[in-house]
């Protein structure tokens, strides 16, 4: 907290101590135009005077609106905002955090746009001077040239016109390309780093955030990045850039009817900040809606069997109608907010330009603005007021940026698994001796799973773990792979901590097959050699043999190159088994723990697999934590748990059953026997 902080307050104390660059621009121009006031006639005072008032209150409007943005910072994901620690975001900061190290293709996309647009005001001079030589019969700036005729002009004029048209569209595409290179480019790289970051999370924050919002946070977030700046951010650089050149262009040529054509700046400025923050709020509820929306459409139609058994398919209609209606209501009230604003500054920025066409033509009547002067600046306010529309979709996607960027932080904020000594672990020299030493473990806001729990698992042996649900059988295998650290107590492998080692080295090491296996959209080869993927077609095949999974992947259409869809849709979940088990004989690991991974298959095939187990088994330690006790009886030892996760008895199969307790108890209750 101590760095965040900091920065925070010296970012408050610099914004306080300097006003920023669009006051400094607001009190230059005001004393531009004061001077100027004081050197004109009198009827040039007030216009000079009041297009002065106009820039400062633009100015000051919006350096208010950036002031409010830093110290109240606006985010959308409850999370986010909830977090009162986090530092006053600064949206020039955000801007920039999100362009990262393409800072100098942003330099160059932005020079090509303001290129392009200085070509544009050009090409509207030209066009302007064209219909002065036709009206007049000559243009005065083109004498000092030597072309004195009017067709010499108008050939001229037509020359450049074309050539102007063609710079504006070699520059247009030219800075349109860079623009969208540099949107992929921090798309790219936004998305490979989060999602680099996501895959070292702790396990428990993995699952403690929902897969959707996470996936959501990957595409649509980290895509909206990557589209503010392939798309909103050329108009921004223009809509600057025009303001830039035509404000004083109007002063120097034109200074009674700049005041008109500019006085829309303080209201639309105005209304665009006041348009951001109000619709802050409906787009965080509107992005909750639809992630809630899209989980609910991934959840039914992953729990298709589950709906069609208990006929919920009308029910499920309805709860997607309701949350869809929820999400349209907000989205609609969203875009009607939006479209207004839009609509209200294309009225502003239409009424500027009746006024500069009216008060310029009056002027040029009454003598007092030569029609050589005004003709050329007729069209150029247009490009300014045409661009000024775009000003709603520019900070509705300015918005939009900000707010993903607060989800994309967010995500970036939740605590990777903690890094310790991290000494290595040579797997090829692990024995396999694993010890739980006074171990007390509780998941967060629940009661103990593991109170106290000491138990050794001999090396290179079968050893079961075997006790009713709650007992934490699986919770043992988690801290084994430190896929939790345990409360108090310690986990050693070969007498080593694990929390000192490696934990890469530490996996490696340990293979791991869990009850529900996950399994990867691609062939069956595919899965089967995630994680060793340099193995052979021979070492694949026998592991598939060992696994007892190699009959029915020949009888498939494609055999180990069958397709398989997302999780393994089109395998059985006996089939999914082993195919997992396959995956952890292919790693060929010294220490290996199957948490129910024979659960799905019949009795047939677990005999085959133990079978090819005890094989599989020797010189190797492997842990078989089971709820059939079927499938461990002819283990070497077994550690019965029971709830509150305490070693209950131990011993071999025969032993367990000669002391006639909780083991023997769930022996006889699965047996089909009578429980006294």
């Amino acid at each position: 907290m101590g760095a965040p902080a900091a920065a925070a307050g010296e970012r408050a104390h610099r914004d306080k101590r300097f006003p920023g660059p669009l006051v400094a621009l607001a009190g230059g121009a005001t004393a531009a135009a004061a001077v100027l006031a004081l050197g004109a006639g009198r009827v040039l005072r007030k216009p000079i005077a009041v297009l002065g008032a106009v820039v400062t209150a633009s100015a000051v409007v919006v350096r208010r609106a950036m002031r409010a943005a830093t110290a109240d910072p606006a985010t959308a994901d409850p999370a986010t905002a909830a977090d009162q620690a986090s530092p006053p975001r600064s949206s020039l900061r955000s801007l920039l955090d999100i362009v990262g190290p393409h800072a100098p293709r942003l330099c160059l996309a932005s020079g090509l746009s303001a290129l392009c647009q200085l070509t544009e005001v050009a090409l509207g001079l030209f066009l302007g001077w064209v219909a002065l030589v036709l009206i007049k019969g000559e243009c005065a700036p083109l004498l000092a040239l030597g072309l004195t005729g009017a067709s010499a002009q108008l050939w001229f004029l037509a020359g450049a016109a074309a050539v102007a048209c063609a710079a504006v569209a070699g520059l247009s595409y030219a800075s349109g390309t860079e623009w969208r290179r540099l949107g992929q480019s921090v798309e790219h790289d936004w998305r490979n780093t989060t999602y680099a970051h996501v895959q070292k999370l702790e396990l428990r924050r993995l699952e403690g955030e929902r897969t959707t919002r996470i996936a959501s946070v990957l595409t649509e977030d980290v895509a909206q990045l990557g589209n503010f700046f392939a798309n909103s951010a050329n108009d921004v650089v223009q809509l600057v850039t025009s303001f830039l050149v035509l404000v004083p262009a109007f002063l120097l040529l034109a200074p009674q009817i700049a005041w008109i054509a500019f006085l829309p700046m303080p209201l639309v400025a105005w209304l665009s900040f006041h348009h951001r923050d109000r619709v802050a709020a409906d787009y965080a509820v509107s992005g909750e809606h639809k992630s809630q929306l899209h989980s609910q459409l991934v959840n039914s139609l992953e729990a298709g069997a589950t709906v069609k058994s208990f006929c919920t398919e009308d029910y499920e209609a309805e709860r997607i109608a309701r949350l869809s209606e929820v999400s349209r209501e907000s989205t609609r009230r969203t875009d009607r907010s939006t479209v207004r604003h839009a609509e209200t500054i294309r009225a502003c920025t239409t009424a500027s330009m009746t006024g500069t066409l009216l008060l310029g033509g009056r002027s040029v009547l009454a003598g007092a603005l030569p029609f050589e002067v005004f003709s050329p600046l007729i069209g150029l306010p247009q490009q300014v007021l045409l661009r000024l529309t775009r000003l709603g979709g520019i900070v509705d996607q300015y918005q939009r940026t900000l707010t993903a960027h607060d989800r994309v932080q967010h995500l970036h904020g939740l605590p990777t698994e903690p890094v310790g000594a991290e000494h290595p672990v040579d797997a090829h020299a692990v024995k396999g001796a694993v010890t739980l030493d006074r171990v007390v473990f509780a998941y967060p806001g629940r009661p103990p799973v593991l109170k106290d729990l000491s138990l050794r698992i001999a090396p290179g042996r079968v050893t079961g773990i075997v006790g009713p649900t709650g007992s934490g059988k699986t919770t043992v295998a988690k801290l084994l792979m430190r896929f939790q650290d345990t409360d108090s107590g310690r986990v050693l492998l070969d007498g080593r901590d694990v929390r000192d080692l490696s934990r890469r080295d530490l996996r490696a090491a340990v293979g791991f097959v869990a009850q529900d296996p996950f399994l990867f959209d691609g062939t069956v080869a595919d899965n089967i050699r995630y994680g060793t993927f340099d193995a052979d077609d021979e070492q694949l095949v026998r592991a598939a043999r060992m696994a007892e999974a190699h009959p029915f992947v020949e009888a498939l259409p494609d055999g180990y190159d069958t397709m398989i869809g997302e999780r393994g849709a089109a395998l059985s979940g006996g089939q999914k088994q082993r195919i997992a088990l396959a995956r952890a004989i292919l790693k060929d690991p010294p220490v290996v723990v199957l948490d129910e991974a024979t659960s799905a298959v019949d009795n047939e095939t677990e005999a085959a697999i133990q079978r090819t187990l005890r094989v599989f088994a020797q010189n190797r330690t492997l842990i078989v934590i089971a709820h059939r006790l079927s499938t461990i009886r002819n283990a070497d030892w077994i550690h019965v748990l029971d709830r509150g996760g305490q070693v209950a008895e131990q011993g071999t199969h025969a032993e367990l059953l000669t002391r006639d307790g909780l083991y023997a108890s769930l022996w006889r209750l699965q047996a089909g026997e009578k429980v006294a």
